[in-house]
């Protein structure tokens, strides 16, 4: 407790003192006097006060900075503070000018530049089609968590970062996310635009990818593996089990709408989605019914049924639902 309270007896000290003669002075003093006690000499937020501050001070020099801070919502910060945290309001010590010149130092100087020019570019196309859902910090927009079940992705939880790769949230928002109010962008959005801004929301709200470069690239197609041990799969020994076993809850037609569908939280696969026909393949749906999927209804088949008899099943999803097709000039699956 002293060291904390001999901490913010120095910042006080040195910020009274600052405020006395603050005008006239460019971005670099203005910083050094009001803004390097807590960020850092050099804008990364390692200063003796870090480690009294709780969350701790804003490491400008991040990919995340870069991405997720634009200059009007710097000098609302520095104007008017941030809840929640040691970011006091310095409306009463610098005027609007003064505010201005350290917000552009701090831009210019210290927050590193990003690889492309796409930064503006990225926060528009998450303002303008994400953040009506998602928030404009990621956390999901209020209202969304009483009007739609599931809400939308948190995407500032540890799991986000956990359980969505780059290749997954590029499909995600090109095709959407079956039994959600996710939709597909696709037909708005071309891939360039989507790479950039799944490339915004890993860096400015999920924290990944730091230091690497933020270039955006096409969202890249599935590759399929297929089936293990060189398996050759029968498909109509895999459709009688399907029928028998999978249906009551991916339905007949592999719509996600069988008999015990409507009991079941998340709902099933629908594996004639866009989605889903976008980034299944052999390989996946062999590894998803061989081992299930977490925390959903979907069971480990691996302790009941044979790794040909797994590759049978997955043949008939795939040729029935996924790829069509794929069932070349043979008879209609039925």
């Amino acid at each position: 407790m002293l060291r904390i309270i001999v901490h913010l007896c120095v910042c006080l000290l040195a910020l009274n003192a600052a405020t006395a003669n603050a005008e006239d002075r460019d971005g670099a003093v203005l910083y050094h006097d009001f803004c390097s006690v807590c960020h850092g000499d050099q804008g990364d937020g390692k200063s003796r006060a870090r480690g009294s501050m709780q969350p701790p001070p804003r490491d400008f020099t991040s990919p995340e900075s870069a991405m997720s801070l634009d200059r009007n919502r710097m000098i609302a910060a520095v104007t008017h503070g941030r809840p929640g945290t040691a970011m006091a309001a310095w409306s009463n010590q610098l005027n609007s000018e003064e505010i201005g010149r350290v917000v552009d130092f701090i831009r210019n100087t210290l927050m590193r530049p990003i690889a492309t020019d796409s930064a503006e570019e990225a926060r528009r196309l998450y303002a303008e089609n994400c953040s009506v859902c998602h928030g404009d910090d990621g956390r999901g927009a209020k209202w969304t968590l009483r009007n739609m079940n599931p809400p939308p992705r948190n995407f500032t939880l540890p799991a986000a970062a956990r359980e969505l790769d780059r290749e997954y949230m590029l499909r995600t928002v090109a095709f959407g996310k079956a039994n959600t109010a996710m939709p597909g962008f696709a037909r708005q959005l071309d891939t360039v635009q989507i790479a950039t801004v799944v490339d915004y929301v890993r860096a400015a709200f999920m924290k990944v990818g730091r230091g690497e470069p933020h270039i955006a690239a096409a969202a890249p197609k599935a590759s399929d593996p297929g089936y293990p041990e060189g398996l050759i799969a029968d498909v109509n020994s895999g459709m009688g089990f399907y029928i028998q076993n999978c249906s009551t809850c991916h339905g007949v037609n592999g719509d996600g709408k069988g008999p015990r569908a409507y009991f079941i939280l998340p709902k099933p696969r629908d594996f004639q989605h866009p989605a889903s026909r976008h980034g299944l393949n052999r390989g996946r749906l062999f590894q998803a019914i061989a081992k299930g999927t977490r925390g959903t209804e979907m069971p480990a088949w691996e302790t009941v049924l044979t790794p040909q008899e797994i590759a049978n099943v997955a043949e008939y999803v795939f040729r029935a639902f996924i790829q069509p097709q794929a069932n070349g000039d043979s008879t209609p699956l039925q």
